[in-house]
Formats: C-alpha cells, sequence, structure tokens
C-alpha cells in the first residue's frame, strides 16, 4: 500500500511540475536559445557588478588652500582619442575648480558666482567649454583654456528668478534652468545655446518658459541623453513631468506626470534607448517608471520604495543617504549611489524585484559624499564629497599618493533645502 501511495504521488507531483513550472521553464529556454545575446548579458552583468565591487582608490587630489564641499561635477568628453579630459566641481565658496581627469591636477578656478552654484556640466560638442548656473538668475558659460575669470556667454533669466537646477542638451543647442518658488510662480526657462564661442561675454535673453506644470521648487532638470527634445524635470511638490520641447506650448509638450510622492532630489534615464525615468527623493525613497508603457494598459511603474535605507542591507556601515544613479549602457543595468556620513559609499544594483548592495567603497572620503560621476570609457568613478577631497576610482587601482590626507572639518553656507512636498497638484497623466 505504502508502494501504491509513492507512486499516485510521485505522478501527482509530475502532473504539478508540467502545470506550474513548464511554461516558465519553456520561456526561459526560448531566450536562452531565440536571443543571441542572452548569455552575455548574463556575464555582462555579473562582471559589471564585480568590477564596481573592486573599485579602489587610483588617486587623490591635492586639497585646495581653501577648503569646500564638493557640490556637483562634470566631465568632458575627449576632443581626439588619447587627449586629456577635464573634470569641473561646483563648490560651496561658489566657485567653480577645473581638474585633469585622469591625473587630478587641479588646472584653474572660477569665482564669479554672486549667488549659490546649483551645478555643472560640460558641452557635449566642445570639450572645453562648461556651463554652471548661480541663484542669482544666470547660466554662464566659461572656456577652460582660458584663465580670464570673465565667462564667454551669459544667459540670463528674469528678474525674480532663483536658479536652483539647469541642464544642455545633448545637441547644446538649447540650456534650460528651473527655478525657486517666488510667490506663487515657478519656472522652467529656455535659451538658445548655439553660438556660443562666436558671440563672447554677450547676454542672452530667455526663448520662453513653461509656467504651469509644478507649484514649487524645480529641484532637477535632465535632458535625454540622446534625443535632444526631451527633458525632464523634478520638484519640492513630488511631481517627475516629462515634456518633448518640440511641441508648440507647455500643454502639448508635456508627454507624462509621474508622482513620487516625496520632494525630489535627483533623477535621471536609464534602460534600452533611455525609456525609463527614475528619481530618488530628499527622504531617501526611489521611483523608477518606463515611458515605454505609457500607450498601453501595463503599469508604467517599474519599482516604487518608500526609504531605501530599510530595503538596502549594508552589513555595519548603514545607509544614510542617496547620491544619484548610473545607469550601465555595456550591461543594460541601473545603479544607485549611497552611502554613511562617515565617508563609505554603497553601489546598489536595481531591478524590478527590488535593490541589492554591490559592494562598498571605504577608506577614501570621511564625511558625506555628495557628487560623482561614472566613466564608462575606462570604468571609473570619481567622487567628491563634505570633505573637500576629489577622489578617482578605478578596479583593482593600488593608490599612487603617498601618504592619505588628513579629514578635513569645514563648514559651509550651503545647507540642503527639504520642503514639505504638495500632493494636492492634479496628475494629468498616469
Amino acid at each position: 500500500l505504502s508502494l501504491q501511495q509513492d507512486v499516485i504521488a510521485g505522478f501527482l507531483y509530475a502532473i504539478l511540475i508540467l502545470v506550474v513550472f513548464h511554461p516558465v521553464v519553456d520561456l526561459i529556454d526560448n531566450f536562452n536559445l531565440t536571443y543571441k545575446y542572452a548569455p552575455l548579458i548574463i556575464i555582462t552583468v555579473q562582471k559589471v557588478e564585480e568590477q564596481l565591487a573592486a573599485l579602489r582608490i587610483a588617486r587623490r587630489c591635492v586639497p585646495s588652500e581653501e577648503p569646500a564641499y564638493l557640490l556637483d561635477m562634470d566631465t568632458s568628453t575627449a576632443a581626439q582619442p588619447g587627449s586629456s579630459r577635464f573634470v569641473a566641481v561646483s563648490c560651496s565658496n561658489k566657485s567653480i575648480r577645473v581638474y585633469d581627469r585622469e591625473t587630478l591636477l587641479f588646472l584653474r578656478e572660477y569665482s564669479g558666482h554672486p549667488g549659490i552654484l546649483s551645478g555643472v556640466r560640460f558641452a557635449h560638442t566642445c570639450d572645453s567649454l562648461v556651463f554652471s548656473a548661480c541663484s542669482r538668475g544666470t547660466v554662464k558659460c566659461w572656456d577652460v583654456r582660458s584663465a580670464a575669470q570673465k565667462p564667454v556667454q551669459v544667459f540670463r533669466g528674469y528678474p525674480s528668478n532663483v536658479f536652483i537646477s539647469f541642464d544642455v542638451s545633448c545637441s547644446d543647442l538649447i540650456v534650460c534652468a528651473g527655478t525657486e518658488k517666488v510667490e506663487k510662480d515657478t519656472f522652467l526657462v529656455f535659451w538658445d545655446a548655439r553660438g556660443v564661442t562666436d558671440s563672447a561675454s554677450t547676454t542672452k535673453e530667455p526663448l520662453g518658459v513653461y509656467s504651469e506644470s509644478h507649484n514649487d521648487d524645480i529641484t532637477k532638470i535632465c535632458f535625454h541623453p540622446i534625443e535632444p527634445n526631451l527633458v525632464v524635470s523634478g520638484s519640492t511638490d513630488g511631481l517627475v513631468n516629462v515634456f518633448d520641447i518640440n511641441k508648440d506650448n507647455e500643454d502639448d509638450a508635456l508627454i507624462s506626470t509621474c508622482n513620487s510622492d516625496s520632494s525630489v532630489s535627483s533623477l535621471g534615464w536609464s534602460g534600452e534607448d533611455y525609456k525609463q525615468v527614475y528619481c530618488m527623493t530628499h527622504d531617501e525613497g526611489f521611483c523608477w517608471w518606463d515611458l515605454a508603457q505609457l500607450d498601453t494598459e501595463e503599469a508604467i511603474t517599474l519599482l516604487h520604495i518608500l526609504d531605501v535605507r530599510e530595503s538596502v542591507c549594508a552589513e555595519n556601515h548603514g545607509l544614510h543617504y542617496l547620491v544619484g544613479g548610473l545607469y550601465h549602457e555595456k550591461a543594460g543595468k541601473l545603479f544607485l549611489i549611497g552611502g554613511t556620513s562617515t565617508g563609505d559609499i554603497h553601489l546598489i544594483s536595481c531591478s524590478t524585484d527590488g535593490l541589492s548592495l554591490v559592494g562598498t567603497l571605504c577608506g577614501g572620503h570621511s564625511a558625506t559624499v555628495r557628487s560623482f560621476c561614472w566613466s564608462p570609457t575606462d570604468e571609473s568613478l570619481l567622487t567628491g564629497g563634505e570633505d573637500a577631497q576629489l577622489l578617482l576610482w578605478k578596479p583593482g587601482a593600488v593608490e599612487r599618493s603617498l601618504t592619505k590626507k588628513a579629514s578635513l572639518k569645514i563648514s559651509s553656507s550651503v545647507q540642503k533645502r527639504v520642503r514639505v512636498h504638495n500632493t494636492s497638484h492634479k496628475n494629468r497623466k498616469k
């Protein structure tokens, strides 16, 4: 009887496998057999994660005589293969510092900013031009080949504008800046950036503004990496708006409005052909949307985590904050950069199933990391923080500096502004 029961149980178990698991196995097998890059994708993701976890300090810059928080950074695209590249850093003392990308040798500093800086961006088609935005309502363009303290171009906003975010389109044709809310107004301001080097030291007036899509401070702006007409903006009102600026008016230009349910601190593009948008919030939340699903019945939300600090386990280190995200094209993978108040840097992998810790970079910074820049060319990472240090990390590197610099305890007039977001704004799109 016992043998007969075992046979029946085995038969029923086989049926269960065929009914439940066989379709899933077929899907996996079909993907592996029909998609020629399937094994490569798996191997590439694993290799990239291993490389990220193996990042080590290659160089440190020599600290400035006037230490300052390193708030934002960007690197230039080499004009020719093998030519030197630059890194520009915006600092809490209202200056922009320019370094050699590989050696971290200090080159020059621009200090002609009357207000707080809200970022730096290199031009995409000219490696010597760098843009900066200032809270006094201007965006300036500098030529890093020149030590002159005079910008080659000034983009001026309207009298009440206080710029706290900006970006440059991938074609370098358009500059866009976001403002603080003044009374009831908040704006996305646009300029024509063509002919920057042909009209030195002149002032350009705005092409126009978008004024209806946000109702609070516009904290982040990011143009699409390959489509110059697309731009995404994030605000303390919790909304993440995607625009097609080729359209005639703001209502037609607004492609999508996504709600992060919190104040947006950072955002970017990811996925194949960069059809996904992600954002981080000031209370360390994370949202990820797939815009390719806008015209379908599928949900566009890929992942929504209210507090990343509670969902990512970082052994004995903790996760105190998020800095931003990077999309690794080769691996087709989105990663987040976070860290601790003592300077440890966490590398976090994103999937629709959740977030997972890839590795932790220790022994570099001694305070909060505020900015980073990833280079896909040599798989290296630049980081800057509140300890005034600029570090270059490379897989398996050995630090070339003779001694580690002591941690610098400095104060800054720059304080992170976090506002309670307003959820009353109507979400016009799904």
